[in-house]
């Protein structure tokens, strides 16, 4: 197989994200010469593990870096962004199923959290993980169970299990609905979002808790969305104070700053 454009799009690709060659060959796995070699079309048909690596890494899929000369493509950037947002080829979720044929849903507990951002899209890792049915969810769809950790989503307790759906189309989550988000810097978190997608190119991400400040992440640092479904504690909830609860505890309030 002779590809055209791979080694000019690979070098295209680096200066434009301003990659020294030892930079990017370091986050691919292979020496400086070893890259120059390919970028320089000195070897002409690359293993194509690399090629998969260079697809993942830059988020280009694979037929644009074989057949397509980005150079010629001012605008690439941009078309290549809304594919990956809307889930066209530039994206594969990782799954598994059981001797029925249906798909599991793949268990993330606390422990492998840190492991799922490197492993999210590798077969070993996700067949590795625990996995369960649920007869009351579609068959036709795919879900994924998270342990969450932490109080910023009280009054979902800590330890809890979030079942999520998987969303291929970005432009179709919803603000105010709650959503977990596997993020390259913090990987799986559960949060409501704000979809800012058609302006900004980013979400924003709000807590339950109110002590925790919403903050924003742009769409290219995101990797997998899930749709809140339902979840699963062994803790009670906390109950929701009524009108009369917050009347006496102001009342119990104001007798002590009084003296009474």
């Amino acid at each position: 197989m002779i590809i055209n454009y791979f080694g000019a799009n690979l070098k295209y690709l680096r200066t434009e994200s301003q990659l020294s060659q030892e930079a990017l060959a370091k986050a691919l796995g292979i020496t400086r010469a070893k890259l120059n070699s390919y970028e320089n079309a000195i070897v002409v048909n690359p293993p194509i593990e690399f090629i998969v690596n260079v697809s993942t890494y830059f988020k280009v899929q694979i037929d644009v870096l074989i057949k397509n000369q980005l150079l010629a493509f001012p605008n690439h950037r941009e078309l290549l962004e809304e594919e990956y947002i809307a889930g066209a080829k530039l994206r594969v979720l990782v799954s598994t199923i059981d001797s029925a044929n249906r798909d599991n849903i793949e268990l993330v507990h606390l422990k492998a959290k840190a492991g799922y951002l490197a492993g999210y899209n590798d077969l070993e890792f996700i067949t590795s993980l625990p996995s369960f049915q649920l007869p009351f969810l579609s068959k036709e769809r795919k879900y994924r169970a998270f342990q969450i950790d932490g109080d910023s989503m009280l009054p979902i307790q800590h330890g809890s299990y979030v079942i999520g759906e998987y969303v291929q189309n970005w432009h179709e989550i919803k603000s105010g609905e709650a959503y977990v988000l596997v993020t390259k810097e913090e990987g799986a978190v559960f949060k409501v979002v704000q979809n800012q997608l058609q302006h900004k190119r980013q979400l924003v991400l709000h807590s339950l808790n109110s002590l925790y400040k919403p903050y924003d992440i742009a769409i290219q640092d995101v990797l997998e969305v899930w749709k809140f479904i339902n979840y699963f504690s062994d803790e009670m909830p906390e109950p929701i104070p009524t009108n009369q609860d917050i009347l006496n505890r102001l009342s119990h309030l104001e007798m002590k700053v009084n003296g009474k």
